[in-house]
């Protein structure tokens, strides 16, 4: 526990909004924000024991998803609420919102609300380049990024902050996702092409993120778009029914992920059997398994996003909180003079 989170009146909530959140990461740097959470979630995937672990609790719907996303490390508490509604973009709204609460164990007390969209995107790009780091293929600069809405620049910016990508094939089946993208990352060093199809954007690619949004059993690579070597960071597939890739990719892969009993309801394992072995990339970070372990191997991220990541990134953003002071205070908790008496505060502020 922070001291300085709890050296202050027992009411008051930090709150962090969207306005904040963009102030903080533009005073820090995209990048620099990227390698920081980065290291925050490589650090707590060395400690994954310590960790409450359960699947998110979904309610589903025909257009989306509504999600809680809780876990502990004994110390502090922390849940996020997320949607994922794909059809959103066509009434001008996000495909994917969020925000996160993180809390006290010893008292109960919340310590930190915040918007958690944009926090979720850079948690998320942040968690793709880590796992790249232990993964993907030695020197690779090249990545195919398939699927170009709003996570995207995100994961290109994170694998250039941690991997050194410098060069970004780009696909979607809106050419004008592409000609953002490709416009909003102009400033930061790429060498970007935009390609006619997928198959276009995977050749010559060491890397190749598929990060799509529809909501269904969608086949963006097949098993002859995948050749020896490359590192697929699967982001799109996170839901029942939701994956992008064919499973005769799967079957040649190496598959790794985050949290099993998530995964194979929401990852692209849900193609496979049950018993179709997987490995827990927390093992490869902590040097108990072994990540990459052929030049020539297949490797394959399977990411549905897990609380202990959005843990980690509540955890850093507290942290930033006393140096940058992008927060306001919220007068959220009841706190009488005397515990016992609730209803007496009605009463003062009758009075009052």
């Amino acid at each position: 526990m922070d001291g300085k989170l709890m050296d202050r009146k027992l009411n008051v909530v930090r709150f962090v909004s969207v306005d904040s959140m963009m102030k903080l990461v533009l005073q820090i740097g995209v990048e620099q924000v990227l390698a920081d959470l980065a290291a925050r979630i490589e650090a707590d995937f060395r400690r994954w024991p310590c960790f409450d672990k359960t699947a998110r609790v979904a309610s589903h719907s025909p257009d989306g998803v509504i999600e809680l996303m809780p876990t502990s490390d004994g110390g502090q508490y922390a849940f996020k609420y997320v949607n994922g509604h794909p059809k959103n973009t066509r009434d001008g709204r996000q495909t994917v919102t969020a925000f996160g609460v993180l809390a006290d164990v010893e008292t109960g007390y919340p310590l930190l609300l915040t918007e958690m969209t944009i926090l979720t995107a850079l948690r998320t790009a942040a968690t793709s380049a880590m796992a790249a780091r232990h993964l993907a293929p030695a020197g690779a600069d090249t990545m195919a990024l398939i699927g170009n809405g709003a996570q995207s620049e995100f994961q290109a910016l994170a694998f250039k902050a941690l991997l050194g990508v410098r060069k970004l094939r780009l696909f979607d089946i809106d050419a004008s996702a592409s000609a953002r993208c490709a416009r909003n990352l102009q400033r930061y060093g790429f060498e970007i092409e935009i390609c006619p199809s997928a198959e276009a954007a995977v050749m010559g690619a060491e890397i190749i993120t598929t990060v799509t949004a529809d909501k269904a059993n969608a086949t963006i690579l097949t098993d002859n778009m995948v050749g020896a070597g490359v590192h697929i960071n699967a982001v799109g597939g996170d839901c029942p029914g939701k994956t992008e890739l064919h499973a005769d990719i799967l079957r040649r892969a190496g598959i790794f992920v985050e949290y099993p009993p998530q995964t194979r309801i929401e990852g692209e394992i849900q193609q496979l059997a049950a018993d179709h072995p997987v490995t827990e990339l927390w093992q490869v970070v902590a040097g108990h398994a072994v990540g990459r372990c052929d030049p020539r191997q297949i490797t394959l991220f399977d990411s549905v996003g897990f609380a202990i990541e959005d843990f980690s990134a509540l955890s850093w953003l507290a942290g930033e909180l006393d140096r940058s002071g992008m927060f306001a205070e919220l007068d959220l908790l009841a706190d009488p003079d005397d515990p016992r008496d609730l209803f007496g505060m009605l009463l003062r502020a009758e009075a009052a």
